[in-house]
């Protein structure tokens, strides 16, 4: 029998956590490291560690909607120099700021609870992952770990944004398939969906493990047990969606802002949003002023490479599971959960228009390492170098103000 993730941590807890623990230090370490190249000046040692650092603008709206709710009104009623839009924070999910609105009653403040909760949300990630992988160290299993700490987008996983609790909900989603747990998979969803856009996803691969997971049910169980989470999972968007009518009274707020304000209403021709996001100036949209450090400086357009190397890693991912299935013929349950995330959470950002925030939503793609293993020990050195790479490259660019 499968034994349990809470079994395992009770059972031998400084052992398991080992791992996951030392992950997540060396992430943070790799991090405060390339904040402090990327900033000249006395500010580069606090740039990483006070919650200043880790904000954007997208960070200032999770911060308003957990002081004080959503709002929605036209631009030019406060800002007369504003386009004719809408403005607001009807375009970000609930599930994240809730969660840290919660957390501030322990009496800290917005900004802090914020960072707290999205660092215990990746040590949580590491500590899924490292179940999943059987929590048995190995060359494999430990190239798996130093991926994750340079995972490509994976600077949001230490920012003011839902990128790292949205992640943790989609592993815990995946734990739900492999345990046969219809509560906890309904769950993970749900919390993905309600944190961000990305999370939808999860609905889709809840719909289809009734193929994949469940292998103890018959066929007419199986489905109902996948359409019943896919069903709990999406009310995260109901939930999201009844939160901004009860502010706005309008139930397509969210639909609204982002058709006025970004142009991302309805489905979009994702090849041709490859194309914009990848050619996309951002050195001629926000460039620092001053003398650059050489890392930003190097960085001004690595959201290009950081394109390829998202392109290689589904490309890898998906090669690796076609091996799999021709020499076992079978995917574990995990596998091909982590293989449907992937794949849904490469292709969201295009299909939605995020030409300016695909970077940060390829992140989630961290659930794909649980295929990562099965990869030849030269393929994942490899993989590892390129990350860590470009994680300095995207870093750099974060904190030097360019991404937002």
């Amino acid at each position: 029998m499968t034994e349990s993730l809470v079994s395992v941590l009770f059972r031998d807890r400084r052992r398991f956590l080992l791992p996951p623990a030392v992950a997540w230090l060396v992430s943070n370490l790799i991090t405060w490291m390339i904040a402090k190249a990327s900033i000249a000046g006395d500010g580069a040692s606090v740039a990483y560690w006070s919650t200043t650092g880790r904000r954007r603008w997208d960070s200032e709206h999770y911060l308003s909607i957990a002081r004080t709710g959503y709002e929605m009104f036209w631009c030019r009623e406060r800002y007369a120099n504003f386009p004719d839009v809408m403005c607001g924070n009807v375009a970000w999910y609930p599930g994240y700021p809730m969660v840290f609105r919660a957390f501030s009653a322990t009496g800290l403040s917005y900004g802090i609870s914020a960072v707290v909760v999205t660092e215990v949300a990746l040590f949580g990630m590491f500590a899924v992952l490292w179940w999943l992988l059987g929590g048995k160290l190995c060359w494999a299993t430990g190239l798996t770990l130093a991926t994750g700490t340079v995972f490509p987008g994976g600077i949001y996983f230490h920012a003011i944004f839902p990128i790292s609790t949205g992640t943790l909900a989609l592993l815990v989603c995946v734990i739900g398939v492999k345990r046969g747990s219809w509560g906890l998979s309904a769950a993970g969803g749900f919390v993905a969906t309600a944190c961000h856009l990305v999370g939808a996803v999860s609905v889709g691969m809840l719909l289809l493990s009734a193929f994949f997971a469940w292998p103890k049910d018959p066929w007419p169980v199986r489905f109902a047990k996948a359409a019943g989470s896919a069903v709990i999972a999406c009310s995260g968007v109901l939930w999201a969606k009844w939160l901004m009518w009860q502010a706005t009274g309008k139930w397509d707020a969210y639909e609204i802002i982002q058709e006025s304000s970004y142009k991302q209403g309805g489905l979009h021709d994702p090849f041709s949003e490859m194309e914009k996001a990848y050619a996309f100036p951002f050195s001629d949209w926000y460039r620092p002023k001053g003398h650059l450090p050489w890392l930003v400086e190097h960085a001004q357009a690595a959201h290009q490479t950081q394109f390829w190397l998202n392109v290689v890693f589904v490309l890898l991912v998906l090669a690796t599971a076609g091996v799999r299935l021709v020499r076992n013929r079978r995917l574990s349950t995990e596998e091909w959960a982590a293989l449907i995330l992937t794949a849904g959470v490469f292709l969201t950002p295009f299909l939605a228009g995020a030409q300016m925030s695909w970077y940060r939503n390829h992140a989630q793609m961290f659930v794909a390492l649980i295929l990562i293993p099965r990869m030849p020990r030269w393929g994942q050195a490899v993989l590892l170098a390129l990350c860590a790479v470009q994680y300095a490259l995207l870093g750099a660019m974060f904190f030097a103000g360019v991404l937002v």
